[in-house]
């Protein structure tokens, strides 16, 4: 008898725990927001807000603010650009993103970091290879004088089949000018985006809808 009460109630604790694990899976999977129609999806960091409802955002462009930071992410797909090598490519678009931020002049711009991502701990593997890269670039606001130091974090899927390449972009204010628009909220930052979360929205990112990329 007291066997089989041991048993009941491992049985009992094993349901517990199944039933624990199941419903922790099914938050994790209403976590994931729909990207470009519901083409793409991945999970978010948290207080993430679209900024599409506030301004008109590029077709090819996915963005998110902070509700309460003035750290942004840029999901962005865009030509995959076949004469740069894997391992250069994501130097090759985060140069290109500081020339847009007007920021290649000597020591406005640097490399810290940069890493392959195994693809046995993507969700998108239909990629060829995957990147991650970590640098700073010094950059104005709305086109403002004052320029501000920016950590940014580069997440790079290579796509060559269907000629794309995604990028995910985590930038994240470090130093920001007192003449900066941004200055007013300084100090004032809650609970910020971790690297933990820009790590977890380049694993969880999925391809549902091929026909995204023509």
């Amino acid at each position: 008898m007291i066997t089989i009460n041991l048993w009941i109630a491992t049985l009992s604790k094993y349901k517990e725990e199944a039933a624990r694990c199941a419903h922790m899976e099914m938050q994790g999977a209403a976590q994931a927001h729909p990207l470009f129609g519901g083409a793409l999806s991945a999970v978010l960091p948290h207080s993430t807000t679209d900024v599409s409802e506030l301004r008109e955002i590029p077709d090819n462009q996915e963005v998110f603010a902070h509700a309460h930071t003035d750290q942004s992410l840029i999901v962005e797909l865009v030509e995959y650009q076949g004469q740069v090598a894997d391992q250069d490519a994501a130097r090759y678009h985060f140069e290109d993103i500081a020339g847009s931020n007007k920021a290649l002049e000597p020591g406005a711009f640097e490399v810290t970091n940069v890493v392959t991502l195994s693809k046995s701990e993507l969700s998108l593997s239909d990629c060829s290879c995957a990147w991650m890269l970590t640098g700073t670039q010094c950059v104005s606001k709305f086109n403002e004088e004052a320029r501000n130091t920016v950590t940014l974090h580069l997440g790079l899927f290579r796509l060559p089949q269907f000629s794309t390449d995604v990028l995910i972009t985590f930038n994240d204010p470090q130093s920001i000018s007192p003449d900066s628009s941004s200055a007013a909220s300084v100090g004032t930052h809650r609970e910020p985006w971790t690297v933990q979360d820009f790590q977890r929205l380049l694993q969880t990112l999925t391809l549902h809808n091929p026909g995204l990329f023509g």
